[in-house]
């Protein structure tokens, strides 16, 4: 079923979901779904690497997997090819038990792949695209007209990154989505997530990205996007900027994290783990974070326990977020909520019980 007209040759044939699941989620997450190909061995430029394996992932899907390996219902709104990648992305959101209710299919489009350079100390840096201009994927031609609003209708959380704000099409989904969620008085959460690679123009980023931060509840970034999207990587001067923001977590990899929650600002230091990979770590930081937001509705009232309960919440996502840097792909490394815990428990000595 052709939905959109097509003006330009690279415009896909959308079908009008795959597979649809039909449960009830509390989270949704909108955005790529796609294959890191990661570099078998440590070099500096795409042409060097002699051999990649790819593993799925792509921040929205990684969110919207880590929440569900945690307990946590969830659903990704995406688009895939028609292909044997989009096909194996789907089975693998089925196996895992998201919801695929906003999936949609592009007949004309590939699904994107990635290429991932890895450092000596597990670190990462997207290279390039596997097959195709950044345009010409997929995930780029997610349809607003194919979203179904019942998927948002009980939800409390909605997810974005900013990936699909580089496409027009993706962006205008987005924004119907962001609509969706505002009308049904979802709480929404933007991982900022800027990769200049996926931009044709990088500089048009900063642009689409700063609109929509008056609409945000919370907003996750790392320093290095807090500088450049805000000039500082002080939360307290983001949050007075932006009053509407009941949460801001500026994560710093080996360096822990800041954060501002619900008029409440601290630190943490990142737990000490022997890294294999960092892809994903963010995104299990976040679906951590949401879980905690989720299951401990303490955390979003002014009791007086509320401090402690906070440094709980950050405290688990940064264990989350640790554990997925402990094993290969963004996905196949999330840990389940019990790993969590055990993880908690053999590390209770070293962790801090306040920090300023």
């Amino acid at each position: 079923m052709t939905l959109i007209p097509n003006p330009e040759p690279k415009t896909p044939s959308l079908s009008p979901t795959i597979i649809p699941s039909g449960s009830f989620v509390q989270v949704v997450c909108i955005g790529e779904i796609l294959w890191d190909w990661m570099a078998d061995q440590i070099q500096t430029s795409v042409h060097l690497v002699k051999s990649w394996t790819p593993y799925p992932g792509g921040a929205p899907a990684n969110v919207a997997c880590g929440l569900v390996k945690l307990g946590i219902p969830a659903g990704l709104i995406g688009c895939v090819g028609s292909d044997h990648h989009g096909h194996s992305l789907i089975r693998l959101l089925e196996t895992l038990g998201v919801n695929r209710d906003g999936m949609q299919c592009a007949d004309m489009a590939p699904t994107r792949g990635v290429y991932v350079l890895r450092t000596t100390n597990g670190d990462r840096q997207f290279a390039g695209f596997k097959g195709g201009h950044t345009t010409e994927f997929a995930d780029a031609y997610l349809q607003a007209a194919l979203i179904p609003e019942p998927l948002l209708a009980t939800a409390r959380f909605l997810v974005l990154g900013t990936v699909g704000l580089a496409y027009e099409d993706s962006r205008g989904a987005i924004l119907y989505t962001l609509d969706l969620a505002q009308k049904y008085q979802l709480k929404i959460v933007m991982d900022v997530n800027w990769r200049p690679v996926f931009w044709s123009n990088p500089n048009r980023a900063w642009e689409e990205i700063t609109p929509l931060l008056p609409r945000l509840n919370f907003l996750k970034l790392t320093t290095e996007e807090s500088i450049w999207l805000f000039g500082t990587q002080d939360v307290r001067a983001i949050a007075q900027q932006y009053p509407n923001l009941e949460g801001i977590v500026i994560t710093a990899g080996a360096q822990g994290c800041t954060y501002g929650l619900y008029n409440y600002y601290g630190q943490f230091p990142a737990f000490v783990v022997d890294v294999e990979d960092t892809t994903g770590a963010g995104d299990g930081f976040l679906a951590g974070f949401l879980y905690q937001m989720l299951t401990q509705p303490t955390v979003m009232d002014y009791s007086q326990d509320s401090d402690d309960r906070i440094r709980q919440t950050i405290l688990y996502a940064n264990a989350v977020g640790a554990l997925t840097t402990t094993r290969w792909g963004a996905i196949a490394a999330q840990p389940t909520h019990a790993e969590v815990q055990a993880f908690l428990y053999l590390h209770q000595q070293s962790i801090p019980h306040r920090l300023p």
